[in-house]
């Protein structure tokens, strides 16, 4: 597979989607929570379930579907698109289960650890410069991890869970030749006959939502609009991440956590320990030396200057 031509700019269209699509899932834990019962895996599999169909009839009301089905006979990008799947239901899963257990506080720092994930990628497989502000910033997160590990006494693996499938997720969708809606129809394709059985023998087995008796319509509805509540941020992210650089992409992921670590302790009560304030404070720290860059040009060191520029 050829390595992609590093970006120099952003296009304005895609810092847009970004934006909608981080704003959208900053909010979306109070959707999510009306669904606390719904054990993870279960509200995973509907996700997908309903999210392939909106995708389908999106992609035949826009004209795309042939360029869809052509894309999806092509064994590079199904192979791609399959890993991205499973990456990014790995992540719902993790982030529903943060919702389930009270644990938002945690999943919104791995959003905050996620831009160290895209700034390694960007630098490593993107040819994306890393100046010494921006080495300073990641430095700062990986202190503000450690003190988390330090402080609370044990392993965040809801927060590098979140980080790193997340990272990854946006690191091989931006290899993917497919536009956002269409790339996201047949990665939701991609599983749907799994997710479908499971649902199915959920509800033979009197486990699932559907399960006989259970006739709250209303709740089931709103169960099905999980298709659309998934789908378009998903897309909205994908086509932003075709647009913009790896690092841009990291800097905006902090308006996500930020709206969702402002409603875990003032909308749903979580406590906001003292060990978080280290961490928090060490990742904010992060973001505001981060943001001085456009105002500070930091050189790289001489014997790296070749290696360091695009």
């Amino acid at each position: 597979m050829n390595q992609p031509a590093p970006q120099t700019h952003d296009d304005r269209a895609g810092v847009i989607y970004a934006v909608c699509a981080y704003a959208a899932w900053g909010v979306l834990p109070v959707y999510w929570r009306i669904f606390r019962d719904v054990p993870p895996l279960e509200l995973t599999a509907h996700r997908l379930l309903w999210c392939a169909p909106f995708a389908a009839i999106v992609t035949l009301l826009r004209g795309h579907m042939g360029r869809t089905l052509a894309a999806a006979c092509i064994p590079r990008v199904t192979a791609t698109l399959l890993l991205t799947s499973v990456l990014i239901s790995c992540n719902w899963l993790t982030y529903l289960h943060a919702i389930e257990t009270d644990q938002l506080i945690e999943a919104s720092l791995g959003y905050y650890i996620t831009p160290l994930v895209s700034f390694a990628l960007g630098f490593v497989f993107f040819g994306e410069r890393m100046s010494r502000i921006r080495v300073a910033g990641i430095a700062l997160g990986v202190i503000a991890l450690a003190s988390q590990v330090a402080v609370i006494g044990h392993f965040p693996w809801i927060a590098l869970t979140l980080a790193f499938s997340f990272g990854l997720y946006g690191f091989f969708r931006k290899r993917a030749p497919v536009e956002g809606l269409d790339g996201l129809l047949i990665e939701s394709a991609l599983l749907f006959p799994i997710v479908l059985g499971l649902v199915a023998w959920w509800t033979s087995t009197g486990q699932g939502v559907y399960r006989s008796g259970n006739l709250d319509l209303t709740r089931h509805g709103l169960l099905v609009l999980s298709g659309p509540i998934t789908a378009i941020p998903l897309a909205l992210f994908a086509a932003g991440a075709r647009r913009i650089r790896m690092s841009t992409m990291g800097f905006l992921q902090y308006l996500a956590p930020s709206i969702t670590l402002t409603l875990a302790v003032f909308g749903f009560g979580e406590s906001f320990s003292t060990a978080d304030t280290i961490t928090f404070v060490c990742v904010w720290a992060a973001l505001a030396v981060v943001a001085l860059e456009g105002r500070f040009k930091a050189s790289p060191p001489a014997g790296d200057a070749a290696k360091l520029e695009r």
